[in-house]
């Protein structure tokens, strides 16, 4: 039996109470300079701060707790970084093997990360495709489950907890969201927080790098549409396509997706370095990027809620993109 929306949603709240006490209940920070440039009040929940350095510890921690639970002694999991880190810590935790594949150009600073909690790290190429197949075939080899960085409903349901905490924190504050934007990979992310937004009047948006517009290109064709993934800063946003489980449940509940160019993720990159004093990775940054393309509502001042995914990046490329330089930030490019 198809399970609707509301149930579904039901298991980010369930995620979210099995999470308390595990992860970080991590702050929302706000600008009033970000906010002037936005012409909305824009929240932003740091998950840069989060164990492990991004809200992909939320996923990996609920859907490792479960399998050890079940007594599966070792994961597997793929991904350019930040779920491979989050997969690594949650299996150290539940004492699980945990075997990580990486493309070869991963960042460093993300396998020194999952190499340091215990993991043993594999490389496979550049494209996802090539990651998943050793990971399948290590996953036949040892008989260890793989835990997909986006396809998966623990992965989903846990990621969302880190939108509901935004919905639930702005509504104590008084001022309830009426947009929430995520940054789109493989979309689990976006879907978690579709979850954890269904029964309200809040608009969810994903928010892509210029083409790595798998999301964009699937909801325009009603089917989902892969890519090949153009060079972009935000490495953690390059999947070739949108995952199966995500597209299914964001097709009919996301408002639209945000096209942003590295330029765009480069000058909110630096905004939440110098307005919020917290280091963002371009990927998680990239969500500010597309929080300032919607349009302001010219009758009254909205609440948008953005989610700073990770906070996992190099320093060589955090000295880059501080370098002096313009960029204009425009109000286009929401794709229906």
């Amino acid at each position: 039996m198809t399970r609707t929306v509301g149930q579904v949603r039901a298991d980010v709240e369930e995620a979210s109470r099995w999470l308390a006490g595990r992860v970080v209940r991590t702050p929302v920070l706000r600008s009033p300079v970000i906010d002037e440039l936005a012409g909305a009040r824009v929240l932003l929940k740091a998950e840069n701060l989060q164990h492990g350095g991004s809200y992909k510890m939320r996923g990996a921690l609920r859907a490792v707790g479960r399998l050890a639970a079940a007594g599966h002694t070792g994961v597997i999991a793929q991904s350019t970084g930040n779920h491979a880190v989050a997969v690594s810590l949650a299996a150290r935790q539940h004492g699980l093997a945990a075997t990580v594949v990486l493309p070869v150009d991963a960042a460093p600073t993300k396998v020194d990360r999952a190499r340091a909690a215990g993991a043993r790290v594999v490389f496979a190429g550049t494209g996802v495709e090539e990651r998943v197949a050793v990971a399948n075939g290590l996953s036949d080899e040892s008989g260890h489950p793989v835990i997909d960085a986006y396809d998966h409903p623990d992965v989903i349901a846990g990621q969302g907890t880190a939108s509901l905490e935004l919905i639930e924190d702005a509504e104590r504050a008084g001022t309830p969201l009426d947009a929430l934007v995520v940054p789109v990979g493989g979309g689990g992310g976006v879907a978690g927080a579709c979850l954890a937004a269904a029964g309200s009047d809040i608009e969810v948006y994903g928010v892509e790098p210029v083409g790595c517009d798998s999301l964009a290109r699937s909801l325009a064709a009603g089917v989902r549409v892969p890519v090949v993934p153009a060079p972009t800063i935000a490495d953690g946003l390059r999947p070739s396509c949108v995952g199966e489980l995500p597209f299914a449940i964001v097709r009919d509940t996301l408002r639209g997706v945000v096209r942003v160019d590295d330029d765009e993720i480069a000058a909110a990159f630096r905004l939440i370095l110098t307005e919020l004093k917290v280091l963002a990775e371009p990927s998680g940054a990239a969500g500010l990027a597309g929080a300032l393309r919607l349009p302001p509502d010219r009758d009254r001042q909205r609440t948008v809620g953005v989610v700073l995914t990770g906070g996992n990046v190099e320093a060589a490329l955090v000295a880059r993109l501080m370098a002096p330089r313009s960029a204009d930030v425009t109000r286009e490019g929401v794709a229906a």
